[in-house]
């Protein structure tokens, strides 16, 4: 019973007074756990390798561009400005659902607009001129059709809604130009690593925080705040023949 209230006593006065870390403290309670720390780095980055091996699929982006602007003779600068002004339209217009249905019907895909939707971005670069349709997916060659087939449509898309001249193919994806983006092993390895040190780490000072146990003559001074008159060594006994 004395223990338990005087256990109490010095939980409350944790709860009272405000919680002070010791970054020094903590420092040398992790370097004395980095045994365990380690051990859950490569259990971590073990998982995670695993994961990627048997679980990650690859994936491969092909690309294709058009340019944005009028196919008149003479371009002036009010041209420019209004094509740079179109070019989020035309972007929104390329992902747009009847494009996507129009793509899926011409290579008879087995998805719906969200799902390819969800392969394709549209980007501007530079807020320049060139729409930039990128298609990534698991099929290096079906990456490839989806990518020119969007390409084609929007370009007829885009004449009809704007009713100005048709945007200028740049480059088709071709086959050389599908390039591998599936995310190396040692992303997964280091990630999975950098996971279990840090789960370690703070069970490690959440216990630390928790505990409300009186260790030795430094914690009798800090949280009883009562001076040490005296102190009795602990020593193991010797087992003697």
């Amino acid at each position: 019973m004395e223990n338990n209230t005087e256990q109490q006593k010095i939980a409350a006065m944790r709860q009272d007074d405000e919680m002070e870390i010791d970054l020094r403290e903590i420092f040398f309670l992790l370097k004395s756990r980095w045994k365990s720390i380690f051990l859950a780095m490569l259990i971590g980055a073990a998982i995670f390798g695993a994961y990627h091996v048997f679980m990650v699929k690859p994936s491969y982006q092909a690309d294709a561009s058009i340019y944005i602007t009028n196919t008149d003779s003479v371009i002036t600068f009010s041209d420019l400005q209004l094509s740079s002004a179109l070019t989020e339209d035309y972007a929104n217009i390329i992902k747009s659902r009847t494009v996507l249905n129009r793509v899926i019907k011409e290579l008879q895909l087995d998805l719906n607009y969200k799902a390819l939707g969800n392969l394709i971005s549209v980007g501007n670069p530079d807020d320049s001129h060139i729409i930039t349709i990128k298609v990534t997916c698991d099929d290096p060659e079906l990456s490839r059709n989806i990518a020119n087939a969007l390409m084609n449509v929007s370009i007829e898309q885009i004449y009809q809604i704007i009713g100005s001249s048709e945007p200028t193919v740049i480059d088709y994806s071709v086959a050389e130009a599908v390039a591998d983006v599936t995310p190396g092993i040692s992303k997964y390895l280091m990630m999975g690593a950098l996971l279990g040190a840090v789960i370690v780490c703070g069970i490690v000072i959440l216990r630390m925080l928790m505990d409300s146990t009186i260790k030795g003559e430094e914690d009798v001074e800090k949280y009883l705040q009562l001076p040490v008159l005296a102190a009795v060594p602990y020593i193991n006994e010797v087992n003697r023949k």
